[in-house]
C-alpha cells in the first residue's frame, strides 16, 4: 500500500482514537494500556515496513520529556520528600545492582560477549516514568509505596542511559577510561539536578511574569521551557531528563498562573505521546524475530522480575526504613516500558554485532513486564496489605476562561482545619475588598456562594482576585 499524505493523516488519526479507546478498555481487564499500543504497533508492522532507529529514538525521547515534565507536575512535594533518598538509592545503586545481575544471567542466557551481556542490563536495569505513572495513577496504594516508585522511575532514567552509553563507548572503544566515565557520571548528576532547579525556579518566574494575550498559549509556554530544560542540559553534557524531572517537581508545586490549563494541557499532550511513541516502538519491531527470541525472553524476564529486581531492591534498602512487605511490592512494580525500548535502539544505531538480537530480547522483556507486572500490581498490594484508602477523583470539572491581558485570575485554595475562615459564614469571613468567591466545591457538589454559606474544612474555593495579590490572599485564606 503507497502512503500519501492523506491517506497518512487518516491513519494517524485512526491509531489516535483506537488509542483512547484502548485506555477504558484496559482498565477495565486491569491490563497497562501501553500493551494495547504496541500490540497495535505489532500488528501494524505486518503491513507497513519501518525499521528507521534514529527516528524512533528522537520521537522516544521527545516522549519521554513530555512524559516525565507531566509526572513531574503531578508529583507533590510533600510525598516525595520523606522518600527522597530511598528514591535516589534505588535510582543509582538498585539499578546498577539489577544490570549487572540479569547482565550475567544474558551473557549465559543469549551467548553474548560480558560486555554486551552488561549492556543489555543497563538497558533493562531500570524502571520507566510512563509505566509506573500510568498504572500506580488511579491505584490506591499507600502514598509512602507509590510517591518512592515514582520519585524512583522519574530519576533512574539517568543511571541507565549513562551505562548503556558507557557499554557502547567501551564496546566500540576498549581503551575508554573508567575513571573518565566515573567523573562524567557526576558530572551529569549533578548538572542535570542544579539545571533542574534553576530552571524550575525560572520557568515559574517566566510563567507568572509574562502576560500573553491568550490563556491558551501558557500550556505551550511550560512545554517549551521544558524542552529547553531538556536540551540545554544535554548540550552541557548533563542529565537532560533528570533536569526535566526535577524542573516539573519544582513548577508543580509552585503557584502557577493558569495552573490548570498548563496541567491539564499537559495530561492530554502526555497520553497523545504516549500512544504514538508505544505504537511506533511496535512498528520497529518485526513479530517472526520475536518467535525466535521466546524462549530466551521469557526466561530473562522471569529472572528479571523474581531474580534480579528484588535481589536489587532489597540490597538497597536493606538499612532503610522499609519492611518486608513493602521492599516485596516495590520489587514487583518496578515496571518497564519505554526507556529500555528508546535504549534498546542505541546499539542498533551504533551498529553493534548483536544489537537486533538485543532489541527484540528487551522488546520481549517489556511486553511481558508490562503485562504480568503491570496487571497485578493492586492484586500483589491487596495480599500484602499494603492498600491504603481509595483515592478521590475529583467528580467536577471547572473551566476557567481567561483574559491574557486583565489584571485578574481566579485561582483554587482547599480550607483545612485551622484555616481561619473555615466555619465561618462568607459575610463574617473577613476576606479583602478585592477577593470575590465564585464558586464553592463541596464533595461531588458546586455550591453558589452567599452572604450566609458556611464555608466547611474540605471546601475548595475559587476565589477571583487581582493578579498581585495571590499571594497575601493566599495566607489570609490558608493561615
Amino acid at each position: 500500500m503507497t502512503f500519501t499524505v492523506d491517506n497518512s493523516i487518516l491513519l494517524l488519526s485512526f491509531l489516535l482514537i483506537v488509542g483512547v479507546m484502548m485506555t477504558k478498555f484496559s482498565s477495565r481487564l486491569g491490563v497497562p494500556s501501553l500493551v494495547f499500543f504496541i500490540a497495535v504497533g505489532l500488528l501494524l508492522s505486518k503491513f507497513i515496513y519501518y525499521d528507521d532507529a534514529y527516528l524512533t529514538q528522537l520521537f522516544g525521547i521527545l516522549a519521554l520529556i513530555v512524559i516525565l515534565f507531566e509526572g513531574g507536575l503531578q508529583t507533590k512535594w510533600n510525598n516525595v520528600k520523606p522518600v527522597i533518598v530511598p528514591s535516589a538509592i534505588l535510582a543509582t545503586v538498585g539499578v546498577l545492582i539489577t544490570a549487572g545481575i540479569i547482565g550475567v544471567l544474558a551473557k549465559i542466557i543469549l551467548d553474548l560477549t560480558w560486555l554486551e551481556g552488561m549492556l543489555f542490563g543497563a538497558i533493562v536495569g531500570s524502571t520507566d516514568a510512563a509505566a509506573i505513572f500510568a498504572v500506580l495513577g488511579t491505584k490506591n496504594i499507600k502514598t509512602k509505596l507509590t510517591a518512592t516508585l515514582e520519585a524512583e522511575s522519574g530519576t533512574n532514567d539517568p543511571m541507565a542511559i549513562f551505562l548503556t552509553i558507557s557499554l557502547i563507548e567501551l564496546i566500540q572503544h576498549p581503551d575508554t577510561s573508567f575513571a573518565s566515565l566515573i567523573l562524567g557520571f557526576v558530572w551529569q548528576m549533578g548538572l542535570g539536578l542544579l539545571m533542574g532547579v534553576m530552571l524550575g525556579k525560572a520557568s515559574v518566574w517566566i510563567i507568572n511574569k509574562i502576560n500573553l494575550d491568550s490563556s491558551g498559549l501558557y500550556p505551550v509556554l511550560s512545554m517549551a521551557l521544558a524542552i529547553l530544560t531538556y536540551s540545554g542540559t544535554a548540550m552541557l553534557n548533563g542529565s537532560g531528563l533528570l533536569a526535566v524531572y526535577v524542573m516539573a517537581v519544582w513548577v508543580g508545586n509552585s503557584d502557577l498562573t493558569y495552573r490548570h490549563s498548563i496541567f491539564r494541557f499537559n495530561e492530554g499532550f502526555a497520553w497523545m505521546m504516549q500512544i504514538s511513541m508505544f505504537i511506533l516502538l511496535g512498528l520497529l519491531v518485526f513479530p517472526d524475530q520475536l518467535v525466535s527470541v521466546i524462549w530466551q525472553g521469557l526466561g530473562l524476564s522471569i529472572l528479571l522480575m523474581f531474580v534480579a529486581r528484588p535481589i536489587g531492591v532489597f540490597i538497597s534498602m536493606f538499612f532503610l526504613k522499609y519492611n518486608m512487605k513493602e521492599m516485596t511490592f516495590i520489587s514487583w512494580a518496578g515496571l518497564r516500558g519505554a526507556v529500555p525500548i528508546v535504549l534498546a535502539t542505541y546499539p542498533l544505531i551504533a551498529g553493534l554485532e548483536n544489537s537486533q538480537l538485543i532489541f527484540n530480547v528487551v522488546f520481549f522483556v517489556v511486553l511481558t513486564s508490562a503485562l504480568v507486572q503491570g496487571s497485578t500490581v493492586s492484586f500483589v498490594a491487596g495480599k500484602l496489605g499494603l492498600l491504603g484508602k481509595q483515592k478521590a477523583i475529583a467528580p467536577h470539572t471547572l473551566e476557567l476562561v481567561s483574559i491574557g491581558k486583565t489584571n485578574s485570575e481566579i485561582i483554587e485554595i482547599d480550607v483545612e482545619e485551622q484555616s481561619p475562615v473555615a466555619g465561618k459564614k462568607i459575610q463574617h469571613a473577613e476576606l479583602p475588598e478585592d477577593a470575590l468567591i465564585t464558586a464553592i466545591v463541596r464533595q461531588d457538589k458546586i455550591i453558589t456562594p452567599r452572604g450566609q454559606t458556611v464555608i466547611e474544612p474540605g471546601d475548595v474555593l475559587y476565589v477571583l482576585l487581582p493578579k498581585n495579590s495571590r499571594e497575601k490572599i493566599k495566607q489570609q485564606l490558608k493561615s
